[in-house]
C-alpha cells in the first residue's frame, strides 16, 4: 500500500492522513466545491475536487470517488466513518477496480450493514437482541408489528446509523405520521428506504465493546465504552471504560471476540449494547468501520487503531495476544458540534498532560451547511475517572471558538452535573437534564441542545 485516498473530509480525514503519515504511506484527499480550502486538502498530498456540496453529488457519489482513486494513483481507499464507510456496494465497487478497501469484506459489511440481519446472525450466535422486527417497506406492516412488539418501540433505518431515520414511536397514530418521512431521511443519508423496528428499552446504558482482526485469525477485544450521555440519537461525550459489573464485562468482550471471529470479520469494529442490570443487556447493532470516539480507546489501550486499519488493509498479521492488552486510566471524550454554518473568526484549542484534540478547525475556516455538525472532538486522559474529568472540565473552560456558535456551554454543564459526575446516568440523562432546566429556568439564555443538523451519520 503506498497511496491512499480518503474518501472523506473533516476531523476523520486528518487523523487518517496523518496515521498514513506515519506508515510513509501518500494521500490523496477529495473534496467538494465548498471543502475547498478545508484543512484535510491543506495536509493531504494530493488532493482532487469530487463535486458540488451536496454529499449525494460528491462524498457519496461512488462513480466518482473510484475514478478520483484511478486519477490520482491511489491503490486504496479508506471510507472514513460516516458517508460510503458501511456500504457493501462501495467496497466491492473498490475490489472490482483493483483498489484495497480498508475495511471488512463487502460480504460482512452487507450482513452487518443489515441491521435486520445482523440481528439474525446475533440470536444464532446465542446472542440475546433486542425484541424486533424484520425489515419494512410499508407503513401498514410496521404498524402491525409495532403492535406484535407492543408500544413504545423505536423504528430504525436498516443501512443506517447516526440517528438517521431514527424516532421513538408511542402509538400507531405516531407511527402513522412519521415512517416515510424517516424512511425518506434514511434513504437520503444511505441511499436505504427501509426501516425496521426494535422494542424501546427504557433508561440502559448504551455500552460498545472495540474489536481488532485480522485476515489470519486473529481477534482482539479492546475493552467497553459508555456512550449513554446521547440527544438526538447522537452521542454526545463518551467515555473509557465503563462503569458497569465485572462479570457482564468479561462476558460481553468474549461474546464480542466469538462473534467476530465466526463472522471472519476483519479490520475495527465495534458491537453496541443496550445494558440494563447486571446480567441483562441486548445486542443493538455491529459496526464496521471506525468509530468517532476511537480515540477514548485508543487512551486507554495505547494502541493506534487507525494504524491498525491500514496493517490489516495491508494483510500484516496482529501481533499481539489477548493477555497483552491491558487497560489503564480513564479517557473521556466530548463532541464539539457547530450550531450554524459561519466562519471561525477566533479559535483558541486546550492542551497540556493528558489532553487529546482531534479537528480540522483553523482560524478562518468556513463551516458549510452540508455536512455533519461535528468540527471536534475534546478528549481527556488520567489514572482516574475523576482525574480525567477534572482534566476535561479545564480543557472545555480553556477552548474559545469565535464566529459560529457552538455547544461548548452545554458541554460545560453536563460535564459539571452532580449526577454525571457520581457515574449516576443513563441513556435519558440528557433529555432529563434539558426537561429540568427547562421547567425551573428561563431558556432564552440557557443552552439545551446540541444540534440534530447531521448528513454524513456520525454514530
Amino acid at each position: 500500500m503506498k497511496r491512499v485516498l480518503i474518501a472523506n473530509r473533516g476531523e476523520i480525514a486528518v487523523r487518517i492522513i496523518r496515521a498514513c503519515r506515519v506508515r510513509h504511506i501518500q494521500t490523496v484527499a477529495v473534496y467538494s466545491t465548498v471543502d475547498r480550502d478545508a484543512l484535510h486538502v491543506r495536509m493531504a498530498d494530493m488532493a482532487i475536487c469530487i463535486g458540488p456540496g451536496e454529499p449525494q453529488e460528491s462524498y457519496l457519489n461512488q462513480a466518482r470517488l473510484i475514478s478520483a482513486a484511478q486519477v490520482m494513483g491511489a491503490d486504496a481507499i479508506h471510507p472514513g466513518y460516516g458517508f460510503l464507510s458501511e456500504n457493501a456496494e462501495f467496497a466491492q465497487r473498490c475490489i472490482d477496480n483493483h483498489l484495497i478497501f480498508i475495511g471488512p469484506t463487502p460480504e460482512t459489511i452487507a450482513l452487518l450493514g443489515d441491521k435486520a440481519a445482523a440481528r439474525t446472525a446475533m440470536q444464532n450466535a446465542n446472542i440475546p437482541v433486542i425484541p424486533g422486527s424484520p425489515r419494512l417497506t410499508d407503513v401498514q406492516k410496521a404498524c402491525q408489528a409495532a403492535s406484535n412488539i407492543g408500544y413504545p418501540v423505536m423504528l430504525k433505518a436498516v443501512a443506517g446509523g447516526g440517528g438517521k431515520g431514527m424516532r421513538i414511536i408511542n402509538g400507531e397514530e405516531e407511527m402513522k405520521q412519521v415512517f416515510s418521512i424517516a424512511s425518506e431521511e434514511a434513504n437520503a443519508a444511505f441511499g436505504n428506504a427501509e426501516m425496521y423496528i426494535e422494542k424501546l428499552i427504557l433508561k440502559p446504558r448504551h455500552i460498545e465493546i472495540q474489536v481488532l482482526a485480522d485476515e489470519h485469525g486473529h481477534v482482539l477485544s479492546l475493552g467497553e465504552r459508555d456512550c449513554s450521555l446521547q440527544q438526538y440519537h447522537q452521542k454526545v461525550i463518551e467515555e473509557a471504560p465503563s462503569s458497569i459489573d465485572v462479570e457482564s464485562r468479561v462476558t460481553l468482550q468474549q461474546l464480542a471476540r466469538n462473534v467476530t471471529k465466526t463472522l471472519g470479520f476483519r479490520g475495527v469494529g465495534t458491537l453496541e449494547f443496550l445494558y440494563c442490570a447486571p446480567g441483562q443487556y441486548y445486542f443493538m447493532e455491529m459496526n464496521t468501520r471506525i468509530q468517532v470516539e476511537h480515540p477514548v480507546t485508543e487512551l486507554i489501550t495505547g494502541l493506534d487503531l487507525v494504524d491498525a486499519q491500514l496493517g490489516v488493509a495491508n494483510q500484516e498479521p496482529l501481533l499481539l495476544q489477548q493477555s497483552d492488552v491491558q487497560l489503564d486510566g480513564h479517557a473521556i471524550e466530548c463532541r464539539v458540534t457547530a450550531l450554524a454554518p459561519g466562519r471561525v473568526s477566533g479559535l483558541h484549542l486546550p492542551g497540556g498532560n493528558g489532553i487529546r484534540v482531534d479537528t480540522a478547525l483553523y482560524q478562518g475556516y468556513m463551516i458549510p451547511p452540508n455536512y455533519d455538525a461535528l468540527i471536534a472532538k475534546i478528549i481527556a486522559y488520567g489514572p482516574t475517572r475523576a482525574i480525567a474529568i477534572r482534566k476535561l472540565q479545564v480543557a472545555i473552560s480553556e477552548t474559545v471558538i469565535m464566529g459560529v456558535p457552538t455547544n461548548l456551554d452545554f458541554v460545560d454543564q453536563l460535564i459539571h452535573n452532580a449526577k454525571w459526575l457520581d457515574n449516576q446516568f443513563d441513556i435519558e440523562f440528557i433529555d432529563e437534564v434539558v426537561k429540568n432546566r427547562r421547567s425551573h429556568h428561563d431558556t432564552s439564555n440557557v443552552q439545551t441542545s446540541v444540534s440534530p443538523r447531521t448528513i454524513s451519520g456520525t454514530k
